[in-house]
């Protein structure tokens, strides 16, 4: 039996939910007031991509969690 890890499941939502988060306020505030909106859209879409990708990989490992002795 395996032992699920609260702390990265946590800790997984919360990285994802800020990178979709993140990724709206530059969607919506951050692009129309920019010179070049494709950008910022890009970088904005790869540094939210990096905090989703990493949250999920701390949901997977957290669900999973570790083997009991």
């Amino acid at each position: 039996m395996r032992k699920r890890n609260p702390g990265l499941i946590r800790g997984g939502i919360f990285a994802v939910a800020i990178g979709a988060i993140f990724f709206s306020v530059a969607m919506v505030w951050l692009a129309p007031q920019s010179n070049d909106p494709a950008e910022v859209m890009r970088i904005a879409g790869q540094a939210s991509g990096v905090a989703i990708g990493l949250g999920l990989v701390m949901l997977l490992f957290g669900i999973i969690g570790k083997k009991q002795a």
